[in-house]
Protein backbone atom coordinates (compact mmCIF):
# COMPACT_ATOMS: atom_id res chain seq x y z
CA UNK A 1 0.00 0.00 0.00
CA UNK A 2 1.11 3.46 -0.61
CA UNK A 3 1.39 6.09 2.50
CA UNK A 4 1.76 9.81 2.04
CA UNK A 5 3.78 11.16 4.36
CA UNK A 6 2.92 14.25 5.82
CA UNK A 7 4.65 16.97 8.13
CA UNK A 8 5.06 20.33 8.91
CA UNK A 9 8.02 22.51 10.08
CA UNK A 10 7.11 25.84 11.83
CA UNK A 11 10.21 28.06 12.67
CA UNK A 12 10.04 31.37 13.79
CA UNK A 13 12.24 34.33 13.14
CA UNK A 14 12.69 37.46 15.62
CA UNK A 15 13.46 40.26 14.19
CA UNK A 16 11.95 43.74 14.98
CA UNK A 17 10.10 42.26 17.98
CA UNK A 18 7.88 40.36 15.53
CA UNK A 19 7.36 36.79 15.12
CA UNK A 20 7.24 35.22 11.11
CA UNK A 21 5.90 31.75 10.68
CA UNK A 22 7.81 30.34 7.77
CA UNK A 23 5.60 28.92 4.95
CA UNK A 24 4.68 25.33 5.72
CA UNK A 25 6.79 22.88 3.85
CA UNK A 26 4.64 20.41 1.32
CA UNK A 27 5.76 16.89 0.55
CA UNK A 28 4.90 15.48 -3.08
CA UNK A 29 1.99 12.93 -3.06
CA UNK A 30 3.49 9.79 -4.62
CA UNK A 31 1.95 9.60 -8.91
CA UNK A 32 -0.96 7.28 -9.11
CA UNK A 33 0.50 5.67 -12.16
CA UNK A 34 -2.43 4.22 -13.89
CA UNK A 35 -4.98 6.75 -12.63
CA UNK A 36 -2.65 9.83 -13.56
CA UNK A 37 -4.88 12.12 -16.12
CA UNK A 38 -3.98 10.00 -19.10
CA UNK A 39 -5.34 10.09 -22.10
CA UNK A 40 -7.53 7.92 -24.76
CA UNK A 41 -7.15 7.10 -28.08
CA UNK A 42 -9.81 5.15 -30.60
CA UNK A 43 -7.64 1.79 -31.31
CA UNK A 44 -10.28 -0.83 -33.68
CA UNK A 45 -13.19 0.86 -32.26
CA UNK A 46 -12.04 0.16 -28.74
CA UNK A 47 -10.96 3.34 -26.35
CA UNK A 48 -7.54 2.56 -25.06
CA UNK A 49 -6.31 4.39 -21.91
CA UNK A 50 -2.63 5.73 -22.34
CA UNK A 51 0.00 7.48 -19.57
CA UNK A 52 2.56 9.67 -21.14
CA UNK A 53 5.93 10.36 -18.85
CA UNK A 54 9.35 12.09 -19.81
CA UNK A 55 11.16 12.84 -23.00
CA UNK A 56 13.30 11.32 -25.15
CA UNK A 57 13.49 8.10 -27.63
CA UNK A 58 9.81 6.89 -27.37
CA UNK A 59 9.42 3.86 -25.40
CA UNK A 60 5.92 1.52 -25.30
CA UNK A 61 5.84 0.22 -21.59
CA UNK A 62 3.52 -2.95 -21.65
CA UNK A 63 1.88 -4.37 -18.56
CA UNK A 64 1.26 -7.78 -17.44
CA UNK A 65 -1.70 -9.53 -17.90
CA UNK A 66 -4.77 -9.14 -15.84
CA UNK A 67 -2.94 -6.04 -14.63
CA UNK A 68 -2.77 -2.57 -15.67
CA UNK A 69 -0.46 0.84 -15.71
CA UNK A 70 -0.21 0.81 -12.03
CA UNK A 71 1.80 -2.55 -12.01
CA UNK A 72 4.73 -0.64 -13.47
CA UNK A 73 4.79 2.08 -10.82
CA UNK A 74 8.30 0.60 -9.89
CA UNK A 75 10.18 0.94 -12.93
CA UNK A 76 8.35 4.17 -14.67
CA UNK A 77 10.02 6.82 -12.54
CA UNK A 78 13.39 5.97 -13.44
CA UNK A 79 12.93 5.23 -17.33
CA UNK A 80 11.38 8.69 -17.34
CA UNK A 81 14.20 9.36 -16.31
CA UNK A 82 15.68 8.73 -19.59
CA UNK A 83 12.88 7.94 -22.60
CA UNK A 84 9.33 9.35 -23.39
CA UNK A 85 7.20 6.25 -21.85
CA UNK A 86 3.92 5.86 -23.25
CA UNK A 87 2.27 3.10 -21.14
CA UNK A 88 -0.71 2.32 -21.93
CA UNK A 89 -3.78 0.09 -20.04
CA UNK A 90 -4.11 -3.36 -22.61
CA UNK A 91 -7.69 -3.94 -24.24
CA UNK A 92 -10.05 -4.79 -21.35
CA UNK A 93 -7.29 -3.95 -18.90
CA UNK A 94 -7.07 -1.22 -16.53
CA UNK A 95 -8.96 1.82 -17.79
CA UNK A 96 -9.30 0.76 -21.00
CA UNK A 97 -12.61 -0.48 -22.72
CA UNK A 98 -13.03 -4.23 -23.96
CA UNK A 99 -11.67 -5.93 -27.32
CA UNK A 100 -13.36 -8.42 -29.10
CA UNK A 101 -10.72 -10.88 -27.82
CA UNK A 102 -7.88 -11.18 -26.25
CA UNK A 103 -4.24 -12.70 -27.49
CA UNK A 104 -0.99 -11.69 -27.64
CA UNK A 105 -1.18 -10.78 -31.12
CA UNK A 106 -4.24 -9.04 -31.26
CA UNK A 107 -2.89 -6.83 -28.51
CA UNK A 108 0.08 -6.67 -30.90
CA UNK A 109 -2.01 -5.17 -33.50
CA UNK A 110 -2.89 -2.83 -31.49
CA UNK A 111 -0.01 -1.07 -29.84
CA UNK A 112 1.14 -1.77 -33.99
CA UNK A 113 -1.74 1.13 -34.44
CA UNK A 114 -1.26 3.01 -31.34
CA UNK A 115 2.56 3.58 -32.57
CA UNK A 116 0.74 5.06 -36.07
CA UNK A 117 -1.60 7.02 -34.09
CA UNK A 118 0.90 8.65 -32.13
CA UNK A 119 3.06 9.36 -34.88
CA UNK A 120 6.54 8.10 -33.19
CA UNK A 121 9.07 7.68 -36.44
CA UNK A 122 10.96 5.16 -34.05
CA UNK A 123 10.26 3.62 -30.61
CA UNK A 124 11.74 1.15 -27.84
CA UNK A 125 9.32 -1.57 -26.13
CA UNK A 126 9.17 -2.99 -23.52
CA UNK A 127 6.85 -5.54 -21.47
CA UNK A 128 6.55 -8.14 -18.59
CA UNK A 129 4.74 -11.39 -19.05
CA UNK A 130 1.78 -11.19 -21.22
CA UNK A 131 3.50 -7.18 -22.13
CA UNK A 132 6.64 -9.38 -22.68
CA UNK A 133 5.44 -11.59 -25.01
CA UNK A 134 3.47 -8.77 -26.97
CA UNK A 135 6.89 -6.67 -27.38
CA UNK A 136 8.26 -10.05 -28.99
CA UNK A 137 5.21 -9.85 -31.37
CA UNK A 138 5.18 -6.11 -31.93
CA UNK A 139 8.77 -6.32 -32.94
CA UNK A 140 8.18 -8.70 -35.59
CA UNK A 141 5.32 -6.73 -36.45
CA UNK A 142 6.92 -3.32 -36.53
CA UNK A 143 10.50 -3.87 -37.91
CA UNK A 144 10.31 -0.31 -39.28
CA UNK A 145 9.41 0.69 -35.56
CA UNK A 146 10.51 -1.22 -33.05
CA UNK A 147 14.45 -0.32 -33.19
CA UNK A 148 14.83 -2.35 -29.44
CA UNK A 149 13.09 -5.02 -26.97
CA UNK A 150 13.45 -5.79 -23.33
CA UNK A 151 11.05 -8.86 -22.56
CA UNK A 152 10.69 -9.58 -19.48
CA UNK A 153 9.46 -13.09 -18.52
CA UNK A 154 8.07 -13.97 -21.66
CA UNK A 155 6.91 -17.76 -22.73
CA UNK A 156 6.99 -18.49 -26.38
CA UNK A 157 4.72 -21.61 -25.46
CA UNK A 158 2.21 -22.70 -22.44
CA UNK A 159 4.32 -26.00 -21.74
CA UNK A 160 7.08 -23.14 -21.03
CA UNK A 161 5.30 -23.18 -17.81
CA UNK A 162 6.57 -24.55 -14.26
CA UNK A 163 4.31 -27.24 -13.11
CA UNK A 164 3.78 -24.55 -9.99
CA UNK A 165 2.68 -22.23 -12.81
CA UNK A 166 0.67 -24.56 -14.62
CA UNK A 167 -1.04 -25.41 -11.23
CA UNK A 168 -1.91 -21.71 -10.41
CA UNK A 169 -3.49 -20.66 -13.83
CA UNK A 170 -5.86 -23.48 -13.11
CA UNK A 171 -6.97 -22.00 -9.68
CA UNK A 172 -7.73 -18.75 -11.71
CA UNK A 173 -11.49 -19.54 -12.07
CA UNK A 174 -14.64 -16.80 -12.26
CA UNK A 175 -15.80 -18.69 -9.04
CA UNK A 176 -12.37 -17.79 -7.64
CA UNK A 177 -12.37 -14.19 -8.93
CA UNK A 178 -15.79 -13.58 -7.36
CA UNK A 179 -14.11 -14.72 -4.08
CA UNK A 180 -11.21 -11.98 -4.26
CA UNK A 181 -13.54 -9.39 -3.78
CA UNK A 182 -10.40 -6.66 -3.41
CA UNK A 183 -9.13 -7.73 -6.87
CA UNK A 184 -13.04 -7.85 -8.42
CA UNK A 185 -13.81 -4.20 -6.86
CA UNK A 186 -10.50 -2.65 -8.23
CA UNK A 187 -11.04 -3.53 -11.78
CA UNK A 188 -14.60 -2.65 -11.40
CA UNK A 189 -13.90 0.79 -10.53
CA UNK A 190 -11.32 1.45 -12.77
CA UNK A 191 -12.62 -0.27 -16.00
CA UNK A 192 -15.38 1.40 -18.06
CA UNK A 193 -16.89 -1.59 -18.60
CA UNK A 194 -17.13 -3.52 -15.14
CA UNK A 195 -20.11 -6.01 -16.25
CA UNK A 196 -18.01 -7.37 -18.85
CA UNK A 197 -15.06 -8.38 -15.92
CA UNK A 198 -16.65 -12.21 -16.75
CA UNK A 199 -16.08 -12.19 -19.95
CA UNK A 200 -12.82 -10.64 -19.62
CA UNK A 201 -11.84 -13.57 -17.38
CA UNK A 202 -12.53 -16.45 -19.72
CA UNK A 203 -10.57 -14.90 -22.94
CA UNK A 204 -7.59 -14.41 -20.54
CA UNK A 205 -8.24 -18.10 -19.73
CA UNK A 206 -8.59 -18.93 -23.07
CA UNK A 207 -5.62 -16.71 -23.93
CA UNK A 208 -3.85 -19.02 -20.91
CA UNK A 209 -4.78 -22.50 -22.50
CA UNK A 210 -3.48 -21.66 -26.24
CA UNK A 211 0.19 -23.72 -26.52
CA UNK A 212 1.65 -21.36 -28.90
CA UNK A 213 2.10 -18.01 -27.35
CA UNK A 214 4.53 -16.45 -30.35
CA UNK A 215 5.76 -18.44 -32.99
CA UNK A 216 9.33 -19.79 -34.09
CA UNK A 217 9.04 -17.62 -36.73
CA UNK A 218 8.19 -15.11 -35.20
CA UNK A 219 11.29 -15.26 -33.23
CA UNK A 220 13.63 -15.59 -35.85
CA UNK A 221 12.03 -12.36 -37.44
CA UNK A 222 13.31 -10.48 -34.96
CA UNK A 223 16.19 -8.63 -36.71
CA UNK A 224 16.82 -6.03 -33.74
CA UNK A 225 18.50 -6.18 -30.34
CA UNK A 226 15.92 -7.89 -28.09
CA UNK A 227 17.14 -8.65 -23.90
CA UNK A 228 15.07 -11.13 -22.47
CA UNK A 229 15.23 -10.89 -18.51
CA UNK A 230 13.99 -12.84 -15.76
CA UNK A 231 14.13 -13.76 -12.18
CA UNK A 232 15.76 -17.37 -11.61
CA UNK A 233 12.51 -18.40 -9.36
CA UNK A 234 10.14 -17.53 -12.22
CA UNK A 235 7.59 -19.38 -13.24
CA UNK A 236 8.78 -20.03 -16.05
CA UNK A 237 11.29 -23.03 -17.13
CA UNK A 238 14.77 -21.53 -17.38
CA UNK A 239 15.20 -24.22 -20.09
CA UNK A 240 12.45 -22.25 -21.67
CA UNK A 241 13.62 -18.82 -21.99
CA UNK A 242 17.16 -20.15 -23.20
CA UNK A 243 15.66 -21.72 -25.96
CA UNK A 244 13.62 -18.33 -26.80
CA UNK A 245 17.11 -16.92 -26.51
CA UNK A 246 18.95 -18.85 -28.86
CA UNK A 247 16.21 -18.55 -31.22
CA UNK A 248 16.74 -14.71 -31.46
CA UNK A 249 19.40 -13.39 -33.75
CA UNK A 250 20.74 -10.26 -31.69
CA UNK A 251 19.51 -11.70 -27.93
CA UNK A 252 20.83 -11.23 -24.67
CA UNK A 253 19.93 -12.72 -21.91
CA UNK A 254 19.86 -11.69 -17.91
CA UNK A 255 18.90 -14.31 -15.42
CA UNK A 256 18.46 -11.85 -12.48
CA UNK A 257 18.67 -14.17 -8.65
CA UNK A 258 16.40 -14.49 -6.05
CA UNK A 259 13.02 -13.14 -7.60
CA UNK A 260 10.47 -14.59 -9.12
CA UNK A 261 7.59 -13.28 -11.67
CA UNK A 262 7.03 -10.44 -9.78
CA UNK A 263 10.30 -8.57 -10.17
CA UNK A 264 8.47 -5.31 -11.52
CA UNK A 265 7.19 -4.76 -8.18
CA UNK A 266 9.90 -6.55 -6.27
CA UNK A 267 12.62 -5.47 -7.76
CA UNK A 268 11.59 -1.75 -9.78
CA UNK A 269 14.32 0.01 -10.12
CA UNK A 270 16.81 -2.52 -10.38
CA UNK A 271 14.98 -3.83 -13.79
CA UNK A 272 14.92 -0.25 -14.55
CA UNK A 273 18.65 0.00 -14.43
CA UNK A 274 19.11 -3.47 -16.04
CA UNK A 275 16.76 -2.36 -18.90
CA UNK A 276 18.29 1.27 -19.26
CA UNK A 277 21.68 -0.55 -19.21
CA UNK A 278 20.80 -2.37 -22.41
CA UNK A 279 18.81 0.19 -24.31
CA UNK A 280 21.39 2.30 -24.18
CA UNK A 281 24.13 0.44 -25.62
CA UNK A 282 25.42 2.13 -28.41
CA UNK A 283 26.52 -1.44 -29.98
CA UNK A 284 24.90 -2.70 -33.60
CA UNK A 285 23.82 -5.85 -34.39
CA UNK A 286 26.74 -7.46 -36.41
Amino acid sequence: MKQVLQFMVISWVIASCNQVEKPTAQVDEPTKYGSNQGKYVTLYQTKIYYEEYGKGVPLLLLHQGLGSIENLSGIIPELSKHYRVIAPDAPGHGRSEHADTLSGERMAEYYSQLIDQLGLDSAYVMGWSLGGNTALLLAAKRPDKIKKVVSGASNAKASGLTEEGRNLLKEYTVEAVKEDKDWLEHYQQMNPEPEKWIKFWEDNQKMWAREIKIPDDKLTAIHVPVLLIRGDRDLIKLEHTIAMYKALRYGQLCVYPNVGHEMPEEKGSILAGIAIDFLNQRNAPN
